[in-house]
C-alpha cells in the first residue's frame, strides 16, 4: 500500500475512502480498500490505499490513541509512506478531545512536525478561514453543530480548540499564504512551531494545492477533503495508475436505520416518511427494554420492497430530555446495542442492502457486522459511497454521517446499492 488512513468513525472512513478512491480529474484515484478495525492479516496485494476504520471518536484519550498508534503499525507493515489521521469536517470533539492527544501520538511516532490539521470539505460546505471553520455560510457554533449530543462544538476557532488538546502550540497558516501556492505551504508548515498546523481551505482547488505541497509529509490531519490531492501525488510519480471501479451493489431485501439527531437527518427522514413506511423508534421504550431489535426486524419484514425506515432520530430538545433523564452515556450506549442487535437479526433475516444514518450508529452497525475489508464503490452523495462486503453473501452499505446527503438520500442510496 502507498497511503494509509486511520479514521476516528466509520462513516468518515467511508467518506475519506470515496475522495481517495474517486481522486482528482484527469489523475484519478487510488484502489482503495476499507477496513473496519486494525485487521489481523495484510491488505490484498493490489489495494494502494487503506482505510482502518475505528470507533475512536468519543472514548477515553488513552483508548483512542493505543488504537490509533495499533493502526498506525499496521499500515506501515504494509508499506505505507504517508498517512492520514481522519476526523470529522465539523471537528467533532470536546475540549478534552481526542484529536489533539491523537494527532500529537502519531507525530512523535513517525517524526512529523509541522503537521497540516484542515478538517476542510468545501463539497459539504465545510471551510476554513483564518482559523475558524465555517458550515456554509454559518460559523461551526451557529451550524446545529453546537447542539451534538456526544460532541457540542460551541468556538468555531479550532486553532484555539485544538490548543485546548495539544502539548506543544498550535500553528496556522493563513488563505493569503495557501493561495500563494505549493511553496509557500511548505515554507509555512516548515517554520511552523508546534507540532500541528490549522490550514485555511475554502475550494477544491487550494485542497488540491495543499496536497501538492505536502507530497512528502509523514503524516497529514483532517477531515476527507484533505486527501483531494493526495492519490495524484503517487500517480505523477508512476507509483500508481489511477483507477475507480464503481460498479458494485447487490440484489436482495432493503433496510434503512437513522440514530442520527442532525437536522439533515431529519430532513431527510421527513421526506422519506411522507411516501414510504417509518417506524419511529420510542427511546424510552428501548430504554426500559419494552421495544426490542425483534420489534424492528418484523416491521422491516413486513415492508420489504418499500425502502422502510426505522428511526431514533430527535430534536435536540427530545435529546437533552433523554439525557437528562437517563444519562448521556447510557443512552448512547444502549441505542449503540438497540442498533447493532438489529443489523444483525436484519443480515440473519436475509437484509443485503443496508443504509445507515449516524456516525455513532453506523459504527455501532458496521462493528457488529463483522464485515471485513469493504470494496469502495459509486458516490452515492458527497462523501458518502457504495459499499460492499466480500464474501458469499455480499453485503451494500451505504454509511451516511448525520449532517452529509441530499434531501432525498435515502431512496438514492438505496437504488445506488443495487447492482446495475
Amino acid at each position: 500500500m502507498l497511503l494509509g488512513v486511520i479514521a476516528d468513525d466509520f462513516t468518515g472512513a467511508s467518506d475519506i475512502a470515496n475522495t481517495i478512491a474517486k481522486g482528482l480529474p484527469p489523475h484519478g484515484g487510488l484502489k482503495t480498500a476499507q477496513f473496519l478495525g486494525v485487521p489481523s492479516r495484510p491488505a490484498p496485494p493490489e489495494i494502494e490505499a487503506g482505510v482502518v476504520a475505528l470507533k475512536s471518536r468519543s472514548i477515553r484519550v488513552a483508548d483512542a490513541v493505543q488504537q490509533s498508534l495499533a493502526a498506525l503499525d499496521w499500515l506501515l507493515s504494509q508499506g505505507c509512506g504517508q498517512i492520514v489521521f481522519k476526523y470529522c469536517s465539523t471537528f467533532d470533539s470536546t475540549k478534552e478531545g481526542n484529536i489533539g492527544p491523537v494527532g500529537e501520538a502519531l507525530a512523535k511516532a513517525l517524526g512529523a512536525r509541522g503537521v497540516v490539521a484542515c478538517p476542510a470539505f468545501p463539497g459539504a460546505g465545510r471551510t476554513v478561514y483564518m482559523g475558524h471553520l465555517f458550515v456554509h455560510d454559518r460559523l461551526l457554533n451557529e451550524s446545529g453543530m453546537q447542539n451534538h449530543p456526544l460532541t457540542p462544538m460551541n468556538d468555531p476557532d479550532i486553532r484555539r480548540w485544538l490548543g485546548y488538546q495539544t502539548e506543544t502550540p498550535v500553528g496556522l497558516v493563513p488563505a493569503r499564504v495557501v493561495r500563494q501556492g505549493e511553496a509557500a505551504i511548505r515554507d509555512a508548515l516548515a517554520e511552523a512551531e508546534g507540532t500541528m498546523v490549522i490550514v485555511d481551505a475554502t475550494s477544491d482547488e487550494e485542497l488540491a494545492t495543499i496536497g501538492a505541497a505536502i507530497a512528502d509529509h509523514k503524516l497529514v490531519t483532517g477531515g476527507s477533503g484533505i486527501a483531494i490531492g493526495l492519490p495524484a501525488n503517487f500517480i505523477r510519480r508512476g507509483l500508481a495508475k489511477g483507477s475507480r471501479d464503481s460498479s458494485i451493489g447487490t440484489t436482495g431485501p432493503e433496510a434503512i436505520l437513522a440514530g442520527s439527531c442532525s437536522g439533515a437527518t431529519r430532513g431527510q427522514i421527513d421526506l422519506h416518511k411522507a411516501s414510504h413506511p417509518t417506524l419511529p423508534i420510542d427511546v424510552d421504550k428501548v430504554m426500559s427494554g419494552e421495544t426490542t431489535a425483534d420489534d424492528i426486524v418484523k416491521f422491516i419484514q413486513a415492508n420489504h420492497g418499500k425502502a422502510p425506515l426505522a428511526y431514533s432520530s430527535g430534536t435536540p430538545e427530545d435529546v437533552r430530555r433523554m439525557q437528562e433523564k437517563y444519562g448521556r452515556d447510557e443512552v448512547a450506549h444502549k441505542l449503540d446495542g438497540f442498533f447493532a442487535e438489529t443489523a444483525q437479526k436484519l443480515v440473519a433475516a436475509g437484509v443485503t442492502r443496508l443504509v445507515v444514518a449516524g456516525g455513532e450508529t453506523s459504527g455501532a452497525v458496521v462493528s457488529a457486522l463483522d464485515l471485513g475489508a469493504l470494496t469502495i464503490g459509486q458516490e452515492i452523495d458527497p462523501g458518502v459511497p457504495v459499499l460492499l462486503s466480500h464474501g458469499d453473501k455480499p453485503i451494500a452499505l451505504a454509511l451516511k454521517s448525520g449532517n452529509f446527503g441530499a434531501q432525498d438520500f435515502f431512496t438514492k442510496a438505496l437504488n445506488r446499492l443495487t447492482s446495475q
